[in-house]
């Protein structure tokens, strides 16, 4: 099985999660991703934990299937050394501040000189130019300036996502213009500059609010974990103290629900509730009407109701039920991968192919392919051992 990149050489300058979590992505379709991160220490994301271990669970999650290359780009001889190599590749992805590769000699009008076919992509916070261009991103901020912590939450109290949702956002939008870069090259011959910002990213996320805001309409009030603007919609307590997440849609789904789960087939035509306007608009009284039926009830005996009116519904898992998870363990998604603290559990990446398989390789060490790859640009072992004698690797 002959995997989509195979062939094709990353060369990234990357840290922390979105543009590790792009190149992740494409490692996982065969492309041969060359990490960059400094001497010793590493990309600073391997410090964010201890949690698999002993190695950081950020890192785990977005580094499998990478060669590791220590370079101290302050050094002259280590930057030939980076320069090299993006010669050679067909991608080179990087995150750092903004402006720090160009001041390196590393933006696209200097690469594409020498390797014209090459596809660079650029992750900032902001994009690289405008008024915002130099402001330090952390995905937090990122999902403050995207307007997201004024829709999720409750009413008292704004709250992020409890993953780096812009970061993830950023890394995703790169992968696929990568992509896309690579198709159009194959066209005409021609590398292409990918400027990505991760303020940009979420914002497209955004659609619904926004427009739902339009023209100054007053926007979605946070609601928890329920929907801001369809009900019933969201967790809701049976008898034994168990959650019970379900989803209304529609009129026909409303009318199941009324009869199958509530029993109380009039309810369906009740003026207050006649559509999805009108049961959002009276939400209070039917949370109450629904909490009454289901406080008599068990969990396992809403769900069954739920699921013979064939309304959508789920359990509200923890981190210990995800990794248990049935349908997970059914359609066989787990591997094992090496890595610097033995073999640990990895999922396959979303997407399941006749044609390929996904790579599962190996979480790298700090600098753990460096000799091996400054061998391949054509440095002698004395050459290896002097660049490491002052620090340079």
């Amino acid at each position: 099985m002959t995997r989509p990149l195979e062939g094709i050489t990353v060369v990234s300058l990357e840290h922390a999660i979105a543009a590790p979590f792009c190149t992740r992505q494409l490692a996982d379709l065969g492309a041969r991703i060359i990490k960059v991160e400094r001497p010793e220490t590493g990309d600073f994301a391997r410090e964010y934990d201890q949690r698999v271990r002993g190695m950081s669970s950020h890192f785990v999650w977005t580094n499998r299937s990478k060669k590791s290359l220590t370079l101290d780009l302050k050094q002259p001889r280590a930057l030939d050394v980076l320069r090299r190599l993006i010669e050679k590749a067909d991608v080179f992805v990087q995150n750092l501040a903004p402006s720090a590769t160009a001041r390196m000699g590393l933006d696209y009008a200097s690469l594409s000189h020498t390797n014209p076919r090459l596809v660079v992509c650029d992750i900032s916070g902001y994009g690289d130019d405008g008024p915002y261009r130099d402001k330090k991103a952390y995905d937090l901020l990122i999902q403050s300036e995207a307007g997201l912590l004024s829709i999720t939450g409750t009413e008292e109290s704004p709250c992020k996502t409890g993953n780096s949702i812009a970061d993830i956002a950023a890394g995703m939008y790169a992968y696929t213009n990568i992509l896309a870069a690579l198709l159009r090259r194959e066209k005409t011959g021609e590398g292409a500059h990918i400027d990505v910002s991760m303020l940009e990213s979420l914002v497209e996320w955004m659609g619904f609010p926004m427009y739902y805001a339009f023209e100054g309409a007053p926007p979605p009030e946070r609601s928890a974990a329920s929907h801001a603007t369809i009900y019933p919609y969201g967790p809701f307590a049976a008898g034994d103290g168990g959650k019970v997440m379900l989803g209304v849609q529609n009129e026909r789904e409303w009318e199941s629900f009324c009869t199958v789960v509530l029993r109380e087939p009039a309810l369906a035509q009740a003026p207050r509730f006649a559509n999805s306007t009108q049961r959002n608009a009276h939400r209070d009284e039917l949370r109450q009407l629904i909490l009454n039926v289901f406080e008599k009830l068990t969990t396992d005996e809403v769900v069954a109701r739920l699921e013979k009116a064939q309304i959508a519904n789920a359990c509200m898992n923890d981190m210990a039920q995800l990794w248990a998870h049935p349908q997970l363990k059914a359609r066989e998604r787990w591997r094992k991968v090496d890595s610097p603290v033995g073999p640990l559990p990895a999922l396959l990446p979303p997407g399941r192919s006749n044609r390929w398989q996904a790579s599962m390789e190996p979480i790298p060490a700090v600098g753990q392919h460096t000799d091996a790859l400054l061998r391949e640009v054509g440095l002698s072992d004395q050459s290896i051992k002097d660049l490491r004698a002052h620090g340079a690797i």
